[in-house]
């Protein structure tokens, strides 16, 4: 017999998983959105009694979520999730569902590198062949001619490395545990990270934050990059030192940089904010996006299955799936 839960949508970012959850659910639970500042009448109470809390954030200055049994990150990372304030028998749990969406948006920057298609059309309205072929200094670079470098060997990364092989192009990895994929032509192991780094034309930073990540990407890691190389960072932002990699631009030691996840977020409080304490928007060589390389419908609609599934595992007593160790 299935436990009856009470089922608890923490903050904007776990109601957009709100809608509909019902129908994938297998039994009729108690559902309740609460505001990310839970200061609302009664929040705090729903927040305290909830048997599954579904959010992105737990930190001590928030209610003890006392009798909760499972925290449902609708999301890969949970570095915002303090986790010596789960209750003991809480377990913690995130999703994915966003490599298919980060891997297209990747590839789709590096394919306006190369496929100017933007600039040749702006040109040519205004009469000018930029691109046109035969013509001396028109010639444009391949995709497929280019080496690949991928931080980290996860979900993203490896359909990553999927895609890329698709285009022709040499895939490398670095990771710390070994590599053994079909689509990567060369792995290094992080204690190489500088060999690594100085292998690629292109390194995309997949990894997610950790003690050990942050700021693996330093100073000295940049400076063995290529000096036409290009950087993209759709992982978290401070796995890239933040000060070297504004220099690292600003003195155009790198080719450039596409930048997704930042140093600085809106809060609830603040809609508007720079995403650095560097002036990354003066730079000519980057591309600058708010954190939407994983944001598709798609995404939305695998991620809300996916916590539908864990609510029902945890409803009928089976094992939980992606929790996190």
């Amino acid at each position: 017999m299935e436990t009856i839960l009470k089922i608890v949508f923490h903050g904007d970012n776990a109601a957009n998983f709100r809608p509909g959850i019902e129908s994938l659910l297998h039994q009729t639970h108690q559902i309740v959105s609460v505001s990310q500042g839970l200061d609302l009448s009664e929040e705090k109470e729903h927040f305290e009694s909830a048997d599954v809390v579904v959010g992105v954030a737990l930190n001590q200055s928030m209610p003890s979520p006392r009798k909760m049994k499972l925290l449902q990150a609708p999301a890969a990372g949970t570095d915002s999730i303090d986790r010596s304030w789960l209750p003991p028998q809480a377990q913690l749990a995130n999703c994915f569902g966003h490599e298919n969406a980060i891997s297209e948006y990747v590839m789709a920057a590096l394919l306006a590198r190369h496929v100017p298609l933007s600039d040749a059309d702006q040109a040519l309205r205004q009469g000018e062949w930029r691109y046109f072929a035969g013509r001396p200094g028109a010639l444009r670079t391949e995709l497929g001619s280019q080496t690949l470098g991928l931080l980290g060997f996860g979900h993203i990364a490896k359909t990553l490395a999927h895609r890329a092989k698709a285009f022709g192009m040499h895939v490398v990895v670095a990771n710390r545990s070994p590599v053994q994929s079909s689509d990567v032509d060369q792995s290094f192991r992080l204690t190489d990270l500088h060999a690594f780094m100085a292998a690629c034309d292109c390194i995309v930073v997949t990894l997610p934050l950790t003690d050990n990540t942050r700021s693996l990407v330093d100073q000295k890691a940049l400076a063995c990059m290529q000096t036409d190389a290009l950087l993209v960072n759709v992982g978290r932002g401070a796995v890239i030192d933040e000060a070297a990699l504004f220099e690292a631009l600003k003195q155009q030691k790198i080719g450039g940089a596409i930048i997704d996840t930042w140093y600085q977020y809106p809060s609830s409080d603040t809609a508007k904010c720079s995403p650095s304490q560097f002036d990354f928007a003066s730079l000519n060589n980057v591309v600058m996006t708010p954190h939407m390389s994983g944001w598709t419908q798609g995404t939305v609609q695998r991620r809300r299955q996916s916590i539908a599934d864990n609510i029902n595992r945890l409803s009928a007593g089976q094992p939980l799936l992606n929790v996190v160790k």
